[in-house]
């Protein structure tokens, strides 16, 4: 088994998420007392999150680097970014080490077309719906048509996230608010969504949702724990 590292704390809710999820898929893979060979960087996502609002991308960016490279000098075999908006930098990883790294919108690109899906709308911070490296990607690589909400509602998907869900706030009217856009996403096209927040998919159960979601950190995981066991040499 290979070592997945993985770069965490933004926020540590959906860091906890990751390393339940690639131990557990080690376990259905392995049985008995397996688990996963990992290690993890935390960053303090106060940091992030005032760079992000300063729209100071590179400062993320430096800071994201940092973290891979130190996970690679520790013995990491592949590196995964524990968060869907921070993907906007990720060259910053990609350019400066040199073990594979695992985007999350090519492990979910991968997986929307194993559901045969060929439309398919996306929730997430501002940064992740309107910016085009995470839709634009999914398009580009996969040919998969990806579409957002409207402005308005991209703001209340938005603002649920910073204000609840990276602190641990999972409330009933948010669930009820993303329910609602995501239903009018459907009568757009919409066959599937991305829960493009890591958080998200704590919030919005699939079961209550009438076409397939999209859980990108459980899948982003996965494939990760996937490569560490079919590349042993």
């Amino acid at each position: 088994m290979k070592t997945i590292g993985l770069i965490g704390g933004m926020s540590w809710e959906s860091s906890k998420l990751y390393y339940e999820s690639v131990n557990t898929k080690v376990k259905e893979e392995l049985g008995g007392s397996h688990s996963c060979k990992n290690i993890m960087i935390t960053v303090d996502f106060a940091e992030i999150e005032k760079l992000t609002f300063e729209g100071d991308w590179d400062g993320i960016g430096e800071i994201i680097k940092d973290a891979a490279i130190k996970l690679e000098r520790a013995g990491a075999d592949i590196v995964l970014l524990c968060t869907n908006t921070i993907h906007l930098v990720s060259n910053y990883i990609s350019d400066n080490i040199s073990i594979p790294f695992l985007h999350i919108a090519e492990a979910t690109g991968l997986e929307i077309k194993k559901k045969g899906l060929r439309k398919v709308g996306l929730l997430g911070t501002r940064f992740t719906m309107e910016k085009d490296f995470y839709k634009g990607y999914i398009k580009e690589n996969h040919g998969i048509e990806v579409i957002v909400p409207n402005e308005a509602d991209r703001k209340i998907v938005h603002d649920i996230i910073y204000n609840e869900l990276v602190k641990g706030q999972f409330t009933e009217v948010s669930k009820e608010k993303c329910l609602k856009i995501i239903k009018t996403l459907q009568k757009d096209g919409a066959e599937g969504i991305i829960l493009g927040c890591t958080e998200l998919p704590i919030l919005i159960p699939s079961s209550e949702v009438e076409i397939p979601t999209l859980d990108t950190g459980t899948i982003h995981a996965q494939m990760a724990v996937e490569w560490a066991l079919n590349n042993n040499n």
